[in-house]
């Protein structure tokens, strides 16, 4: 079996050991409040909530619906489908863009490199419960940047001018899918789309430039189209004017402004010291380390590099600013803590650092140091990913034992509650099953929003405290 193959084992291990855990998911947070609508109203109502009522995030609410058809069962589902899903865009992506450039690899280095990139996005978070297991988040902030990456595949695929103008059309249907799924990630496609446009001046010519360009900028107009959508539709305006943002100037004003370059100062601190970050730069540096060009030769050097990591590095901190930027009038100093809004820009974060890793693994094959211990660097790399999925297994694990014993004592209040209420009862008890610093009812013995959710889900009148599961 090919090396890379073996080495895929450990980061594809680590996503089939959560994507296992996902059994021990049940209704918490936003869910209590989707799943009484679902039932009562189906997909059209679903999408009405969103569109009149919570945030205008239309395709939110499809997907919202996709998962809560099923009730329980499909919120366990969540997390497997996402990890393949989000491991397939990257796999297929690695691949057709090796191809696409005339570059050869070891069979199965797409595979290791796609995975572990997926390992670290949606495991090394700082809440892998809000980023992995919680459907609501992640269909607001994990996915999108993944389905903004996903309209490159048909980019990368297309050969002919039938091909390239599907895959235009295929851009436009993405671009208009995260711009009413997600405002946050909408920023950070703007801001990508924007700079790359840009960088065509310098990393581009003749008609590779103009095609390219005419990609970014149809990407440009379909993602601007679904934004304002979303930001003009009722539910958006009720959002804002709840949060006391009724006013966009809001936004750039002098005290947001200061406040939000405080937090994502604060964001980025905590972001640039994880150490899960360093199996993205090992996995490019492996994979710069064994690509090869055409005949088996060794790649060029890769294409005015200083300007396109100097240009990577502006780009991650102003969308990552602007992203966090929309967040703060409703979340303010608290988006510090908010760690499921930093997953739109921290997709962008990994994949920049996996480039960066590749482009130093490919400069490293011109050095005399690698024609002397290339085999020891790729081990090195190697090894480093391996020590990142371990050093990540773990808390993972820990997570898993949180997550059982929560469903267990979820089951049993689940069942004694369904039971009260067949014989008549209007008004119980609920004891609060925290998980992964979620908002539960009564989680911190006071009432909050998901009370009266949780009194509609079980078709009761009013839910009281009790601290201890009946």
């Amino acid at each position: 079996m090919p090396w890379a193959y073996v080495l895929s084992l450990f980061p594809l291990g680590l996503l089939a050991t959560a994507a296992y855990f996902a059994r021990w998911v049940r209704p918490s947070g936003d869910e209590w409040c989707f799943l009484p609508v679902i039932r009562a109203h189906g997909l059209s109502g679903m999408v009405r909530k969103f569109y009149f009522d919570d945030n205008g995030r239309v395709m939110n609410g499809v997907l919202v619906w996709l998962y809560g058809r099923s009730g329980v069962p499909g919120q366990q589902w969540f997390a497997p489908v996402s990890a393949v899903f989000v491991l397939g865009i990257l796999w297929a992506v690695t691949a057709l863009a090796l191809r696409r450039a005339a570059l050869t690899v070891p069979r199965g280095t797409p595979l290791f490199v796609a995975s572990m990139v997926t390992v670290v996005f949606l495991l090394g978070s700082p809440n892998t419960y809000k980023t992995f297991y919680w459907p609501a988040a992640s269909v607001s902030h994990t996915l999108p940047p993944v389905l903004a990456c996903a309209a490159v595949i048909p980019f990368l695929l297309a050969r002919s001018r039938g091909g390239r103008a599907v895959a235009l059309g295929i851009g436009v249907v993405i671009g208009l899918c995260v711009g009413t799924l997600s405002e946050q990630t909408t920023v950070v496609v703007l801001v990508v789309l924007i700079a790359a446009l840009v960088m065509t001046f310098w990393t581009a010519d003749g008609q590779s430039r103009r095609r390219l360009r005419a990609w970014f900028a149809v990407g440009v107009a379909a993602t601007l189209a679904g934004a304002l959508i979303l930001v003009t539709s009722p539910g958006s305006r009720r959002r804002r004017g709840r949060f006391g943002a009724a006013q966009d100037s809001s936004l750039i004003t002098p005290d947001s402004l200061a406040g939000t370059a405080r937090s994502f100062g604060h964001i980025m601190i905590d972001t640039f010291s994880s150490w899960q970050y360093l199996g993205a730069v090992a996995a490019g540096v492996l994979l710069g380390l064994v690509m090869r060009g055409p005949g088996g030769a060794r790649p060029g050097p890769p294409r005015r590099p200083v300007l396109l990591l100097c240009a990577g590095a502006v780009t991650f901190l102003v969308a990552g600013y602007l992203a966090t930027l929309l967040a703060y009038p409703v979340f303010h100093a608290g988006v510090v803590n908010s760690t499921r809004l930093w997953n739109d820009f921290l997709f962008l974060y990994v994949a920049l650092l996996t480039g960066l890793g590749m482009m130093l693994g490919q400069s490293l094959q011109g050095v005399r140091l690698h024609r002397l211990h290339g085999g020891a660097l790729r081990w090195a790399a190697a090894a480093v990913c391996a020590a990142v999925c371990v050093g990540l297994a773990p808390p993972l694990v820990h997570l898993g034992d949180q997550m059982r014993v929560r469903a267990h004592a979820w089951e049993r209040q689940d069942v004694w509650l369904r039971a009260r209420v067949a014989q008549g009862a209007r008004v119980l008890p609920y004891a609060p099953t925290p998980i992964g610093k979620m908002t539960e009812p009564f989680g911190n013995g006071k009432r909050s929003w998901a009370t009266a959710c949780v009194a509609r889900y079980y078709h009761l009148t009013r839910v009281d405290y009790t601290p201890e599961v009946p």
